[in-house]
This record gives structure tokens, C-alpha cells and sequence, in this order.
């Protein structure tokens, strides 16, 4: 069996290199992937117990200072001669307990809000709750009976039934909150003083916004890490994933970290390999859960793979190079010879052939030169000739073309016999046809005037309005001084077409079309606008700057900025379903200004 050179070439290059690189990447990978996550799977987790410990030494706090305010005398004094029933007087009751939390919880930086709730009031900061004393955490505080609840973060809305906030953008809406039931009382000399039996014990809450456990997360995990903070009954406290907040977090694998409290763990989630880092809150109870993926453990991994390759790479690189010093002889000398016969025939000498010595790949590719060199001057002859015959076919196709002067004729004889069978309205419309071809058949297309512009353009509404049926009528508004001005011929057609076509292609009758310009600062303004339907922005933005199938508008713009350059601009507004409005923008040119 003969063996190709592309065989033995690529054969020797896959043994010297590719085989080495993949067996040494291969045991290069295993063994570094495996110390890689196994460390920092130990990285992850001491992150999670060190985020555990930060938050609850900041939690803690709360929970002593709440417990300060159980022996406040002036709390105490407070609620022990509070009138509930005068509304004097709890505001005056709000100012003091506002005064004495503020001591306790204003300097600390987590602390959304601070509040006594009552049944009759509630002290402290002011939020649209209505009636707290309604609500489950206030439920809650009261059967925990003076031991402070850390309940896990809520809805506002839902919590306090406000539904007309829901449509808000508040900046408080989820928030999870420490509350207790203050029972207070006081030393007094050796006498311990108590609140009156018949006095409402109110419930402290601190709340705080669930951004402040996410913010212990976010630039401390490893990149692409996801987290979640959930309570004993799985209720997500916060999470990576903010649509997650507040809801049961019900994945069944979250059932064995529960119990086990603290640890790590692998699973597979979403089908992909994950390193799972779990700890739980001394003060809260919640379990913080930082799931990563296997796959962004193994940056550690890349330079020991790109030293070991590049060292490799180099070792190979000069086996390789004293192959190749070998092998080029059987390359070098074919390609030489088929570089000769190219430049040849680069200078048009189709008659070149290259000797053929081999039956290698050049072998075979020299002697597909030497057919497609004889092939190429074939077609050299015949794209020769027939290029002398397109040009006779047109040269014929242009002695063959209508002249004018006969179509004006035709549409005469037509006027005529209309009229002699009185058919008033077809003779008027075959002279408006007449005129407008007479006007756009012209052999010099420069710049008309604005009245013969507008000629041509009450024959087009005539001929549309028999056409439609009094579907539209049109207005007209003109400043005089532009009747001295010339313009590109044609200008409003294409705008009137796509109006009488598109805008009010949904409308039986009643629509309106404005044509109209004016002069203002130095330059000429002209107005096409209707009150169709409209068009939306997408669409604007395709006519003036995209190929669109409304070639005439294309074709319009075009003349005009090719005409005016950047002094000109066209501008199109649109409502949908109220109307276009287009504008274009012409300089006042020297040699069209008017005679005055």
C-alpha cells in the first residue's frame, strides 16, 4: 500500500507531539485538578464560617442592646404611666422612645429600621405597615415571650397587606427583622420595680434589608458561585438569585444539610459537578450555603499546564524542525515549479505546462494545474466572445427602445375618442398621465421650479383621488418667496405615494394630506404629512438608513443628500396610528436664490 505524503507528514507530526502533549496533559490534569478542589473546597468553606461569624458578631449586638432595654428607666417610665387613649400624649411618648432607640441602634450601619409596636401605636421610624400588632412577626414575638426572634426575610407588602404598594419601586420591600417582647422594669434602690399587670407589653423590632447578608457574599465567594441564606424551614433569606428571595427553597438535596448543620458536600445541580460549602448561624440559625462549580476551581491549575506545555512545545518544536529539514526537500521543489508556471500565466501565457515527476498529492495537484491552465484559456476565448455579443444585444435592445414622441401621440388618439364618447373624467385623467409623462420624460433632470413641481403633483392627486375615491383630500401651504427656488424634481411624489398607499391603507375616508414649506434660519424647509397610521420607530430607522423595499424614498433621499451634501437633511416623526410627518431640510444656494 502506497502511503500518501499528507499520511506520512501528518503521521510524524501527531507521534513526535500531539501523543506526549495528551498523555503528560492528561496526568498533569487529573492530579492538579484533584489538590486544586480539595483546597479550595477548604477556601469556600472557612469563607462560609467566616462570613457565619462577621454576621452574627454584628447580630449579637442587636440581641444585647435589645436585652439593655428591658432595665431602661426611661422606658420604663414610659408605658408605666401611658394614657393610650391620648393622642397627645403618644406623640409625645413617640419622641422619647424615639429618642432612646435612636441611642441604641442609630449607629449601627445594618439597622434599617427600630420600632416598639403596640396594639394603639407604634414608636420609632414611620412605615406604611397600617397595623403591625396584625402581623406574624408581631405574632410571633408574643409567643416567643421575651426571647428574641430572628424572623427570616419577608415580603413588605404581603406582611403588612399593602397591596397598593406593590406597583412601587420600594427600596425596602424585603427585609427580614429581630423582634421580642419587652417586659420592662427597674432597680430601685433594692427594689425591683415591674410594668403594672393591665399594661400592654410592646414588641421591639430591628429590621434590616436583605442586601445586608448579600453584601457579606458577593466579594468573598469564588467567581461564578452561587449562595443562598435559609431558614430551618428552607425559606430563602438571601440568594445570588433575587427571584428566589423570601420563597420556599424545596431542591431535596437542601434536606441533608439541615440536619448536618455545617460541612461540605458534592452534588450535581443543573448538570453541572458543584463543591456545596454549608455552615450555620450560632445567633440566627440559618444555614449559609455557598454552592461552586468544579469546573472555576482549576484556575490554579492553568499555569502548571502552560509551563509544562510551553517547555514540552519547545522540546518538540526542534524535533520537529530537524524532521521538517528532510521532509522540505520533497515540498520545496514541486511548489517552485509550479510558482514559474503561475507567474506565467499571471502574464497570460495559457500554453505553459509543468513537468509531472511524482504520483504524490503534487503529482496529482501539478497535473491538475497543467488541465486548469488549458481549461482557463478556453473560457478566456469564449468570455470573449460572448462579451462582443451582449454588446451587439445592446445595441440592438437601444435602436429597439420606444420613442417618446409616439407615446404622447398614442395618449392623444386615446384623449380623443374619451371625449368623443364623453367621458369627461377619462379625458381629464389621460391628460394629467400625458402631462406627467411629458414632465418626468424630460432628457434634463436638474433642479424645476416649485410651481412646476406642484403642477405635476395636482395631475397625480387627480388621477388618486378618481383612483380612491375622495379617500383623502389634500391642503396646500406654501411661503411665497420658495416659488424662486428650485428643486429636485420629484421630491413629494414617493412621501404622497407611501402616504395615500400605506397610511391610509386601514381607512375608508377622511384622511388628510398637508404639503407645505417655509424658510427659517438660513434654510429651506419642505412638509409632507398625513394622518394615517403611522409608522413605528423600527421602520424609520430601516427608510433612512437600511434597503428597504420603498426604493422611491430610498431613491429620494439619496438625490437630495447627493445634491445638498450634509446641508441637507431629511427627518421623519411617527405615531402610530396618528401620522407621518417628513421634513426636509435644503440650504438657500447661491444660484437659486430668489431675484430680489
Amino acid at each position: 500500500m502506497r502511503l500518501t505524503f499528507r499520511f506520512r507528514l501528518l503521521a510524524s507530526y501527531f507521534l513526535l507531539i500531539a501523543i506526549p502533549l495528551l498523555v503528560l496533559g492528561t496526568l498533569f490534569y487529573q492530579t492538579s485538578l484533584k489538590v486544586v478542589t480539595d483546597q479550595a473546597q477548604k477556601y469556600v468553606y472557612e469563607i462560609v464560617k467566616k462570613n457565619n461569624e462577621v454576621m452574627d458578631t454584628k447580630l449579637r449586638i442587636i440581641d444585647q442592646n435589645s436585652m439593655a432595654l428591658f432595665i431602661d428607666k426611661g422606658l420604663f417610665n414610659v408605658f408605666n404611666t401611658l394614657n393610650p387613649g391620648d393622642e397627645a400624649e403618644l406623640l409625645a411618648a413617640d419622641r422619647l422612645v424615639s429618642e432612646v432607640l435612636r441611642n441604641y441602634f442609630s449607629q449601627m450601619g445594618d439597622v434599617y429600621a427600630y420600632q416598639l409596636w403596640t396594639s394603639y401605636f407604634t414608636f420609632g421610624q414611620q412605615l406604611p405597615q397600617g397595623n403591625p400588632a396584625e402581623s406574624d412577626i408581631y405574632l410571633a414575638a408574643q409567643e416567643a415571650g421575651g426571647k428574641l426572634v430572628w424572623y427570616p426575610t419577608y415580603d413588605f407588602v404581603d406582611m403588612y397587606n399593602q397591596p397598593y404598594l406593590s406597583e412601587g419601586n420600594l427600596d425596602f420591600r424585603y427585609l427580614f427583622s429581630a423582634t421580642r417582647l419587652l417586659d420592662f422594669s427597674y432597680l430601685n434602690n433594692s427594689n425591683l420595680r415591674k410594668l403594672d399587670e393591665n399594661i400592654e407589653r410592646p414588641i421591639l423590632t430591628i429590621s434590616f434589608k436583605y442586601e445586608t447578608l448579600q453584601s457579606l457574599f458577593v466579594n468573598s465567594i469564588p467567581t461564578n458561585s452561587r449562595y443562598l441564606v435559609l431558614d430551618s424551614n428552607n425559606r430563602v433569606v438571601a440568594s445570588d438569585d433575587t427571584q428566589l428571595i423570601a420563597q420556599i427553597y424545596d431542591e431535596s438535596w437542601t434536606q441533608v444539610l439541615q440536619p448536618a448543620g455545617s460541612g461540605t458536600k458534592r452534588i450535581t445541580l443543573d448538570g453541572e459537578s458543584m463543591i456545596v460549602c454549608f455552615d450555620r448561624s450560632q445567633v440566627t440559625g440559618w444555614l449559609s450555603v455557598v454552592m461552586t462549580p468544579e469546573s472555576a476551581l482549576i484556575g490554579g491549575l492553568v499555569p502548571i499546564i502552560r509551563m509544562s506545555t510551553v517547555l514540552l512545545a519547545v522540546i518538540m518544536a526542534i524535533v520537529a524542525l530537524a524532521l521538517a529539514y528532510f521532509i522540505s526537500g520533497k515540498i520545496t521543489n514541486p511548489i517552485k515549479k509550479l510558482m514559474s508556471a503561475m507567474r506565467s500565466v499571471g502574464e497570460g501565457d495559457f500554453q505553459t505546462r509543468v513537468s509531472v515527476s511524482s504520483n504524490d498529492e503534487f503529482g496529482l495537484l501539478l497535473q491538475r494545474f497543467n488541465r486548469m491552465n488549458g481549461r482557463i484559456g478556453s473560457l478566456v476565448t469564449e468570455v470573449y466572445e460572448i462579451k462582443l455579443k451582449e454588446q451587439e444585444a445592446e445595441i440592438q435592445a437601444l435602436n429597439r427602445q420606444m420613442n417618446p414622441h409616439f407615446l404622447y401621440n398614442t395618449l392623444n388618439v386615446m384623449n380623443w375618442t374619451a371625449i368623443e364618447n364623453n367621458q369627461k373624467e377619462l379625458s381629464k385623467m389621460l391628460v394629467c398621465l400625458s402631462n406627467m409623462l411629458h414632465y418626468t420624460s424630460r432628457k434634463e433632470w436638474g433642479a424645476v421650479q416649485l410651481s412646476e413641481e406642484i403642477e405635476w403633483m395636482n395631475n397625480y392627486f387627480y388621477i388618486m383621488l378618481a383612483r380612491f375615491e375622495e379617500k383623502f383630500t389634500v391642503s396646500r401651504d406654501f411661503d411665497p418667496v420658495l416659488y424662486h427656488y428650485k428643486l429636485p424634481r420629484l421630491i413629494f411624489q414617493p412621501f404622497v405615494e407611501n402616504s395615500i398607499l400605506h397610511g391610509f391603507s386601514e381607512i375608508e375616508s377622511g384622511g388628510l394630506i398637508r404639503i407645505g414649506g417655509w424658510i427659517k434660519d438660513g434654510a429651506r424647509f419642505y412638509e409632507v404629512s398625513d394622518n394615517g397610521k403611522g409608522m413605528s420607530a423600527e421602520m424609520i430607522d430601516t427608510i433612512l438608513n437600511k434597503e428597504t423595499a420603498s426604493i422611491g424614498i430610498k431613491n429620494t433621499i439619496a438625490r437630495i443628500r447627493m445634491q445638498y451634501g450634509e446641508e441637507a437633511e431629511v427627518s421623519i416623526t411617527s405615531l402610530l396610528g396618528h401620522g407621518t410627518r417628513i421634513v426636509v431640510k435644503m440650504p438657500l444656494s447661491s444660484n437659486e436664490s430668489p431675484p430680489f
